[in-house]
């Protein structure tokens, strides 16, 4: 079975930017379900359970898709890690929302649930996210982390999961200036950057295509300082 991995550099799902890319989503959701109705379940731990943000989700994918939304509560202990196993192993996609990424690896490696969404997309569950819960599949991602604790003013470059090679950033048509400062800085050979409202299609862990409900993706190159972008 391919493995499918979908990452949204941003967008508010609540006001329904991102619906053509959620449209995709929820096809792949129902050929993964096949003769059943597909079901999908939302991680907010990196907005510390939000579940406004939840509930813009189940509006998205079950009234307009009729696709059943579950929820895995993470941070506050309304719900142990056994029952999100088990939701996990009945899921046919898992998103994941934005955020606070480091706060959210952080408390998914502590709980083990890292390993848990891992193996599940390693059996053909399919995997996608917004922003945090878009770049946290890299081997790198460039994040506000520092930002949002006060700590600093710019974005860093911190580890993700690895699932797949390279960097993303997120809110590229925000981001554009800083983030070509910090590739040429940290030395990197190459990165994806995804603007709002636009997403890359994963498959088998290589990039098979981009999306886009409004927003472009891009793949940017350094040569020793010099920067190329290219449109994906």
């Amino acid at each position: 079975m391919d493995k499918y991995l979908i990452a949204i550099g941003g967008g508010e799902i609540k006001n329904k930017t991102t619906l053509k890319i959620d449209e995709y989503i929820a096809g792949l959701a129902k050929a993964h379900a096949g003769e059943r109705r597909a079901n999908g379940l939302f991680f907010g731990t990196a907005s510390h359970d939000s579940m406004p943000y939840f509930n813009s989700f189940r509006k998205t994918y079950t009234s307009v898709f009729d696709i059943k939304a579950e929820v895995a509560l993470t941070v506050y202990g309304e719900m142990n890690v056994e029952h999100i196993a088990a939701k996990i192993d009945n899921a046919d996609f898992i998103y994941v929302g934005g955020g606070d990424t480091v706060f959210m690896l952080e408390k998914w490696r502590e709980t083990g649930l890292d390993r848990l969404i891992l193996n599940a997309y390693g059996k053909g569950t399919i995997l996608c996210g917004l922003s945090a819960g878009a770049i946290c599949w890299f081997k790198d991602m460039y994040t506000d982390y520092e930002i949002m604790r006060g700590d600093s003013s710019e974005y860093v470059m911190r580890k993700g999961l690895g699932l797949l090679d390279g960097a993303m950033c997120p809110h590229f048509n925000e981001r554009e200036k800083d983030f070509t400062e910090t590739v040429i800085k940290e030395g990197l050979k190459s990165a994806y950057c995804v603007e709002n409202d636009a997403a890359l299609v994963f498959r088998n862990g290589k990039l098979e295509r981009s999306l886009t409900a409004g927003g472009n993706a891009y793949l940017m190159e350094n040569d020793s300082g010099k920067i190329t972008v290219k449109r994906l």
